[in-house]
C-alpha cells in the first residue's frame, strides 16, 4: 500500500449529518483535518435547519466544530475556510454569523459565489485545521 494512504485516518461523527456521497465527513493527514464541505442540514433529520442564509451558516458552523472535535481539533485550530454562496448578496449576513465563531482567532478564508450547491442550499463551507498531537 501506498505510504501516504496509511496515514490517513476517517472522521464520522453523528454530531454532524451524514455524507450525502461517497466521501467522508473529514480526513485527517499528518496532524492536519480536511473537512468536507458542510451545508445547513441538522445531524439528526438530515433536513435543513431552515431556508434562511443565517440558519443554514449557524448550523453549517455547529457542522463543522463538531467535525472538528471528532478529529482532535476545534475552531480555534482551523487554518483555512473555504465559503461557497448561492448570492454574494448574502455575505454580510454569512460574515457576520462566521466572525461570531471566530474572534480572536482568523483562518486565512475565501469566498466565492457559485450556480448551485448540493440540495439547492444556500451556502456551504469547509476548512483545513490542525490537529493536536
Amino acid at each position: 500500500m501506498n505510504r501516504l494512504f496509511m496515514n490517513l485516518k476517517r472522521i464520522e461523527t453523528k454530531a454532524a449529518p451524514e455524507a450525502i456521497g461517497p466521501y467522508s465527513q473529514a480526513i485527517v493527514h499528518d496532524n492536519i483535518v480536511y473537512t468536507s464541505g458542510q451545508i445547513g442540514l441538522e445531524p439528526k433529520s438530515g433536513e435543513f435547519a431552515g431556508d434562511t442564509i443565517g440558519t443554514q451558516t449557524r448550523q453549517i458552523m455547529e457542522n463543522l466544530e463538531a467535525v472538528l472535535q471528532a478529529a482532535g481539533s476545534g475552531l480555534s485550530q482551523v487554518i483555512k475556510c473555504s465559503i461557497y454562496l448561492k448570492s454574494m448578496d448574502d455575505f454580510p449576513v454569512v460574515n457576520q454569523l462566521y466572525g461570531e465563531y471566530f474572534k480572536d482567532h482568523l483562518p486565512a478564508r475565501e469566498t466565492v459565489a457559485v450556480k448551485t450547491l448540493p440540495k439547492n442550499a444556500l451556502v456551504e463551507i469547509s476548512c483545513i485545521a490542525a490537529v493536536a498531537r
